[in-house]
This record gives structure tokens, C-alpha cells and sequence, in this order.
């Protein structure tokens, strides 16, 4: 966002509107800062969950394959 709205303000002037542009510019900057942060924080848990769901699949593929299937009309 700052190489977007560099030079903005100079080469304007100090228009009211463009300075209320930085403002929301700086709190945009802030809130994607602080997502990347609960992203970060996120990832190693969401790894951790896939291993122990693939992990259950596996269980279940193995119990599965155990199991004989029918032959004709056996149930």
C-alpha cells in the first residue's frame, strides 16, 4: 500500500481528504499486520490437526481392509 500512495500527499498538496486517505491507509496497514500475525500463530495447529486426521484415516483403512467382503449372495 505504500509504494501505491507514495508521493500522493506531495504531489497534491495537503488536501484534507488526502490526509484522511493516509489515515485509513495506516489503520488498514495495522489490521493486515495483525491478521498475518493470526495467521502465523495458526499454522503449526493446523498442521498438527491434519497429522492426527490423516493418521485417523489410516486407522480406518486398516480396519477397513481386515474386513472379507461378500461372496454372491453371503451377508
Amino acid at each position: 500500500m505504500a509504494s501505491a500512495h507514495g508521493g500522493l500527499l506531495a504531489g497534491a498538496g495537503r488536501l484534507t481528504a488526502l490526509a484522511e486517505l493516509a489515515a485509513v491507509r495506516e489503520s488498514w496497514e495495522r489490521r493486515i499486520q495483525a491478521a498475518q500475525g493470526e495467521c502465523g500463530s495458526l499454522a503449526g495447529k493446523l498442521r498438527e490437526v491434519a497429522r492426527i486426521q490423516g493418521a485417523a484415516d489410516e486407522a480406518a483403512r486398516s480396519s477397513l481392509a481386515a474386513v472379507a467382503p461378500c461372496k454372491g449372495d453371503e451377508r
